[in-house]
């Protein structure tokens, strides 16, 4: 059977245990499915100290302008409870025309179908006027420390440029067809500590209870909103996600309090405007003694998280128009261009290229019996081929 088959090529990959970290033989698997089309396959592992080792796949074909990626990831979350499966997380098994798996839509289902497209293409066209490339990644579903970002690095570092990309995550709610993600928010996570002093519950006037002012400061950050939206983006919102003392003991002030919190931001922010913000919100509510009278104000640390994303939005008329009058093509329906959602590698490949994306059904992803309906792998397929010939055509527009 031939890699231009999506379900074979999906059984291969599910069938290969790629819990993040481990490779699990997939991106073995996806070499034997693109050298015979004339891919280029070279295999990067890299490293990072306190991480574990991630390997990764590049691959290319042509060696001319312009230049396609399609860039995902083979590694997978864990399976949960196998026992509570309908059917073997790694097996691969068909039902009621749905190929169960771990992976099945996010992401092995999107990679499937890639590559069954480009066989197809090449089946009927030959290799396109230009280039095509996978990068392919183990570490999405993990830290993403080395991962795609060292991915891309070592590929430009050996002068690699594309012009475009496309990400094979799941980005339709319902059916195929619904939603183009042209864009993410941006993401940034905190951590507040607020130093009290510890004493008896009987005697408050000789402690510092740190509970008032973690109280005080979250609430800072939970209001105002920050925004009303913009044209592409929804409202930026702040979710605080713990609030902890780490105190047992009920007639205990504790010596201090924490929280985090995480916000997704929108284009009316960069990082560091968002974070004046906060660290303006929360200097107000720490000199705000409502809850502390006569007090000094609020003493407290902010640590951020390493990481932070940033917003980006694709504004790529070839790239949008291609796939979105591909996707009209095939299914009928107009995708809706959207910028909800939370992070994906594309806030990497972003600094490279312009990049979009879309891939299969997200419905049961990370789920027990994640599944894929068959229709739906042939009807990607379709649609990636149709893309590719549109891309071609227009790339230079």
């Amino acid at each position: 059977m031939t890699v231009t088959n999506p379900v074979a090529n999906l059984q291969t990959l599910i069938r290969c245990a790629s819990v993040t970290p481990a490779e699990g033989g997939a991106l073995a698997a996806l070499t034997d499915m693109l050298l015979p089309l004339g891919f280029k396959v070279e295999r990067m592992t890299a490293s990072e100290p306190g991480t574990p080792d991630i390997e990764n796949l590049y691959a290319r074909l042509g060696t001319e302008g312009p230049h396609l990626m399609f860039a995902g990831h083979t590694d997978v979350v864990p399976v949960g409870d196998a026992a509570a499966w309908r059917h073997p997380p790694f097996a691969a098994e068909i039902a009621d025309g749905e190929l169960f798996g771990r992976g099945a839509v996010d992401m092995k289902g999107g990679i499937a179908c890639f590559v069954a497209a480009v066989a197809s293409h090449i089946e009927k066209h030959g290799a396109p006027t230009g280039s095509i490339s996978f990068l392919i990644t183990g570490d999405e579903e993990g830290p993403a420390i080395n991962g795609t970002v060292k991915l891309l690095q070592w590929a430009a570092e050996r002068g690699e440029r594309w012009d475009a990309s496309v990400v094979g995550e799941p980005t339709n709610p319902d059916q195929l067809g619904d939603m183009i993600k042209i864009g993410r928010r941006g993401s940034i996570s905190g951590f507040i500590t607020v130093h009290g002093v510890q004493g008896h519950a009987a005697y408050p006037h000789l402690a510092d209870n740190p509970v008032r002012s973690i109280v005080k400061l979250t609430e800072a950050l939970l209001h105002p909103p920050f925004d009303a939206g913009t044209d592409n983006f929804q409202p930026s919102n702040l979710e605080v996600t713990t609030i902890d003392v780490g105190n047992a003991a009920t007639n205990v002030i504790p010596a201090k309090a924490t929280a985090a919190f995480n916000i997704r931001f929108n284009d009316a922010w960069t990082v560091e405007t968002l974070k004046a913000e906060i660290l303006a919100r929360l200097d107000a509510a720490a000199a705000d003694q409502t809850l502390r009278p006569g007090r000094e104000p609020t003493k407290y640390d902010v640590v951020w998280s390493e990481r932070p994303s940033q917003v980006f939005l694709t504004r790529n008329n070839a790239l949008i128009a291609s796939l979105s009058s591909a996707i009209e093509n095939v299914t009928g329906r107009t995708p809706k261009l959207s910028t909800t959602g939370g992070t994906s590698d594309a806030r990497y490949i972003k600094d490279y290229c312009p990049v979009v994306e879309f891939g299969l059904v997200g419905q049961t992803m990370h789920m027990v019996d994640e599944r894929v309906a068959l229709s739906d792998l042939g009807t990607l397929t379709e649609i990636y081929e149709t893309f590719i010939q549109r891309w071609f055509a227009n790339a230079d527009l």
